[in-house]
């Protein structure tokens, strides 16, 4: 059996800043998208305005570098490009070509 191991979303954000609910609805935003397609998605709590989102420790987004919060069409584009860029996204595609 040779599958390749399913992808691993890491979700870091600040205690500090009380981002959790924002990491909790991104968490859950890709796994209404992705479901088992992902091998799993974790919350990281950290400190001194931290939000960053990894996939299989690739960064896809960094709220400093990146300028705030990816919203959640944005953000479900830059996983799919990691994980199957042929997947269609349905309606956050089409929006997103409008």
């Amino acid at each position: 059996m040779n599958e390749k191991p399913l992808p691993i979303i890491r979700i870091t954000y600040c205690t500090q800043c009380l981002w959790l609910l924002r990491a909790g609805w991104m968490a859950q935003e890709l796994l209404s998208t992705f479901g088992t397609d992902l091998g799993e998605v974790t919350l990281v709590p950290g400190t001194g305005g931290i939000f960053t989102i990894t996939c299989n420790d690739e960064l896809i987004w960094e709220r400093k570098r990146d300028g705030g919060f990816p919203d959640a069409a944005k953000l479900k584009q830059l996983i799919r490009d990691v994980i199957d860029p042929e997947r269609d996204l349905g309606h956050v595609d089409r929006k997103a070509k409008s």
